[in-house]
């Protein structure tokens, strides 16, 4: 039995719908209905075409190659096969007709004979016709026969889909429509499959109602018959259209337009920012309709220009520093991709940092409260405020205004703020806390709370210093002493008196301070031989105040070895000007203008005699550049009118070494 090298139908007649020459072939023995663009086929026992074929069957392609009978009942010679089809050919266009066959093959398009190879041959003839097709509806019709020895035949239709051929435009798109679905914002466009054979795909434009210029927003594939677009949420109405290309990308007439009205996605409105202490918290209503919002930084801060995206409806800027002014606003997103316009921007501070509250000090009817901050992350603090409890009660008053605060190192080496509230009571418990503000007067979150302090209940005065000395120079007195460690110390004062048998006379304040990192005190007094006492008695801020530590010294004595005579009138005093020089000042006496002018000299010890100062007419006696680091002393005398001149009066002056 011989075998057809291309097999021919199945058991059951085929209905086909898509591809060019696309489906399956159907059952010899059942009525052949085939649905184009499937061809039907009939097989003739004879080579005239004549009587009823001895075969039906549907198939989708025609190449065979046949080395016997090609179906039961129907000889191996003279035999005739034809294939027919009727299909709709769209706009029509350039076409290729390529037949072979060994032996005949005719090709007809509606009747009309294309291709005629019709000949007893021994090989296989071939030929190729280019012809045009009008557009809609053709029947083609390929006759075959095989009169003696091999039998192959092979036929197909093509458009020719260059671009300098095929000039024909293809037909539009039938039956656009358009949907909206409002939860999801989006545009479903549909239409039905276009026929063109050499169909390319398909364009989809889009445009606001009432404006002229369209939006191409996707060229498709052939097999597309959707689309689904996102518009722009603005509540406007957007049209679309279609159009078919060819594979020569002509492209079709536009298909009648479909519209949908989108959702109106508008600007966030309520937008507020609020300082907190963690950042800036930022909230808004939510925008019907948006997918997402953005929310921007845009004014002074450590990260200018900052922007989130989120899909919430509160959000907090915890990048931002203390204390800074920040301004935000922010804009709704839509499923589109599009951003409303800004929401009213909002300004706002991040806020300081709460203090760390520190030691509580009680004095007889007041409390010294200390604290600190962290200057390099607490923020920009232009104040503090100080609140106050009494005992274990939790309601707080505000003290700031009673009592003024100031920043400097404590005894135990910790730079803190101090405050002395003096409008406590006397014998109270009290508690305290304190919180900051920024230039913006925003109050941040108050520290935690102080132990609790009992006014008039300190009285222990403070250690005295381990060590005090005393070095004696040629223009004064230095003194120096170990630092005291007491938590409560509120300063150093210095006291000098005079040495009598041993004992410190007349004791007197002369200085203090509340820098406690201060260790030592000059005193520029004369070098003339005295013999001197010097204490340093540490206070603190019950204002109890130490022993303190004392020591006696002898002056160096650089008193002139030349006597200055008594009995002069006019009084003087010399003193340092800012500019490293001596100013020697004399006045006449009370009630009386017996001097027109005063004249002076310096002690020289080198030659033990007075050396005349220069005259400044408008200043009198100055000692331009006198000697540092010593005790200068001065001859004073009074000029009258006449010329003549009084006795002198002595003054001095300690000039400490040129720092």
């Amino acid at each position: 039995m011989t075998r057809a090298r291309h097999a021919t139908a199945t058991a059951v007649a085929l209905s086909v719908a898509g591809g060019l020459l696309g489906g399956t072939a159907a059952s010899a023995s059942a009525a052949a209905t085939c649905n184009s663009p499937v061809y039907k086929r009939q097989f003739f026992a004879n080579t005239t075409f004549k009587g009823t074929p001895k075969k039906t069957d549907c198939d989708n392609a025609i190449d065979q190659n046949w080395t016997g009978a090609p179906a039961t009942s129907l000889p191996k010679d003279n035999f005739a096969v034809r294939w027919s089809v009727t299909r709709d050919f769209g706009s029509g266009g350039p076409f290729s007709f390529a037949a072979s066959a060994q032996d005949g093959i005719r090709v007809y398009l509606d009747g009309s004979r294309k291709i005629n190879l019709w000949k007893n041959i021994s090989s296989t003839a071939k030929k190729t016709v280019n012809l045009t097709v009008p557009s809609g509806k053709h029947t083609l019709r390929v006759d075959y026969v095989n009169w003696t020895g091999k039998a192959t035949v092979k036929f197909a239709y093509t458009p020719r889909t260059a671009a300098t051929v095929d000039k024909v435009k293809p037909l539009a798109p039938a039956g656009t429509a358009a949907t909206y679905d409002t939860p999801t914002q989006q545009a479903r466009l549909t239409w039905r499959k276009n026929v063109e054979m050499d169909l390319g795909g398909y364009r989809v434009s889009r445009r606001v109602t009432g404006t002229t210029g369209w939006q191409v927003l996707r060229d498709l594939g052939a097999t597309a018959t959707s689309y689904a677009d996102t518009p722009p949420a603005t509540g406007e109405t957007y049209e679309y259209l279609v159009r078919s290309y060819d594979k020569a990308r002509n492209y079709s007439a536009a298909t009648s337009t479909a519209a949908v009205t989108s959702l109106a996605v508008t600007a966030p409105t309520a937008f507020t920012a609020t300082g907190t202490d963690t950042g800036i918290a930022l909230r808004w209503d939510p925008v019907p309709g948006a997918v997402k919002y953005r929310v921007v930084r845009y004014a002074s801060s450590a990260d200018e220009g900052a922007i989130w995206n989120t899909t919430g409806t509160s959000m907090t800027d915890t990048r931002t520093t203390r204390s800074a002014a920040n301004q935000y606003h922010v804009a709704a997103l839509d499923a589109s991709g599009r951003f409303t316009a800004y929401s009213t921007s909002s300004t706002a501070r991040r806020l300081v940092a709460a203090p760390t509250i520190g030691q509580v000090f009680p004095q007889a009817g007041a409390v010294t409260v200390t604290w600190d901050t962290d200057r390099e992350t607490g923020g920009s603090y232009m104040g503090f405020r100080i609140y106050r409890a009494t005992g274990t009660s939790t309601d707080w008053v505000e003290v700031t205004e009673r009592c003024g605060w100031t920043r400097r190192t404590l005894a135990d080496g910790n730079r803190h703020y101090l405050c002395t509230d003096w409008s406590a009571g006397r014998s109270t418990t009290y508690r305290y806390a304190v919180s900051g503000y920024d230039s913006g007067d925003k109050e941040g979150l108050r520290s935690g709370e102080s132990a609790t302090g009992t006014t008039g209940t300190d009285r222990q005065a403070p250690t005295a210093p381990a060590s005090l000395t005393a070095t004696v120079e040629d223009w004064g007195t230095v003194l120096t002493w170990s630092p005291v460690t007491d938590a409560d110390l509120d300063r150093y004062t210095v006291w000098r008196g005079t040495t009598v048998d041993g004992t410190c006379t007349a004791a007197e304040q002369l200085w203090y301070t509340s820098d406690l990192t201060v260790t030592s005190w000059q005193d520029t007094d004369v070098a003339d031989g005295e013999h001197l006492c010097y204490a340093v008695r540490p206070a603190d801020f019950a204002q109890n105040v130490g022993a303190g530590t004392t020591v006696h010294l002898t002056e160096h004595d650089l008193r002139p070895t030349v006597e200055t005579p008594a009995g002069a009138t006019h009084g003087a005093y010399a003193s340092l000007s800012g500019i490293g020089s001596v100013q020697v000042h004399g006045w006449s006496p009370a009630g009386t203008e017996e001097y027109q002018s005063f004249r002076a000299t310096r002690w020289n010890p080198r030659t033990a005699t007075f050396d005349a100062l220069d005259y400044d007419p408008l200043y009198g006696p100055k000692d331009v550049a006198p000697p540092t680091g010593t005790s200068l002393w001065y001859q004073v005398v009074g000029v009258r009118e006449d010329g003549t001149v009084s006795l002198p009066v002595l003054v001095s002056v300690a000039v400490p070494p040129a720092s």
